[in-house]
């Protein structure tokens, strides 16, 4: 049996082993998909025992996708542009790490929005997800804003990604969303807040929301976050993180595997993973 992960801190909430073990199993391959909770401090020390050759690969997810860069043998393009890790494949104890979050994010929103030309997008979150999200819109954008609590980061993120694209890309506080939203077409919550169990908390105020606005939140868990509520409540559309984990995941599941994954049976399993928890 060859053996899959997903590493994070905290991770015990994850979707992914319940649409990832339904999809081995309805294809017959012999695979079991794991949780393994990791600590920062514990991260090279799990990787390190990643490379045994029963170990197909594994996911990463929050807060390690930036730090387990140099843990890794090699990196795939995308990865290398994102600055940004959320799946490895381990292969003869060389591990090259992969983003799927990115084209992920960038076909829910062409999906939801239609042509992403000339889009101008807000992002809330300076991490890995921020990230990806910023670098698969970048080609297309009018422009990007990267707003986070730790403003020297989102700076820095933008800085990266301007420098790799030249598309006009701006970091900030998040307590200026107020003042950019309201000619913003997009905007894409990368934080964990609002994540389960902290069902009624949301990133930025109500009432900077507005119509014509399109919310994607890549909170997956609850379902409809307090954010989508409230944007909802404000006239605007409204995407929630399930259809991006699960975008990103048939293609983890790829690359594990060289198998085409079946994609609607992996939504169906990561929503009844949910339990209806829909707050």
């Amino acid at each position: 049996m060859k053996l899959l992960y997903i590493l994070g801190h905290p991770v015990a909430h994850s979707l992914s082993p319940a649409m990832q073990n339904a999809a081995l199993r309805a294809l017959g391959l012999d695979y079991e998909y794991r949780i393994m909770p990791v600590s920062p401090e514990d991260l090279e020390k799990r990787i390190n025992e990643l490379k045994d050759l029963s170990v197909a690969g594994f996911n990463v997810t929050i807060p390690h996708k930036i730090a387990v860069l140099p843990l890794l043998d090699e990196l795939d393009e995308t990865a290398s542009v994102v600055g940004a890790v959320n799946t490895v494949v381990n292969s003869g104890s060389h591990l090259r790490g992969y983003n799927t979050d990115s084209p992920a994010s960038t076909r829910v929103l062409r999906e939801a929005y239609g042509d992403l030309a000339g889009c101008r997008v807000v992002i809330l979150g300076a991490g890995g997800a921020a990230r990806a999200v910023a670098s698969g819109l970048a080609p297309c954008a009018e422009w990007i804003i990267v707003l986070a609590r730790d403003e020297a980061k989102a700076e820095s993120l933008a800085r990266d990604v301007m420098g790799r694209t030249g598309v006009e890309i701006r970091g900030g506080d998040i307590g200026g969303a107020g003042k950019i939203l309201s000619s913003a077409d997009i905007l894409v919550n990368a934080t964990p807040v609002g994540m389960s169990p902290h069902w009624g908390v949301s990133p930025i105020e109500a009432d900077i929301l507005h119509p014509g606005l399109l919310v994607f939140d890549l909170v997956y868990n609850p379902e409809r976050t307090q954010l989508l509520r409230d944007a909802e409540s404000a006239g605007a559309r409204t995407i929630g993180g399930i259809t991006m984990l699960v975008y990103q995941g048939t293609e983890a599941f790829r690359l594990w595997t060289g198998r085409e994954a079946p994609e609607a049976l992996m939504m169906r399993a990561a929503r009844n993973a949910l339990g209806g928890v829909v707050a």
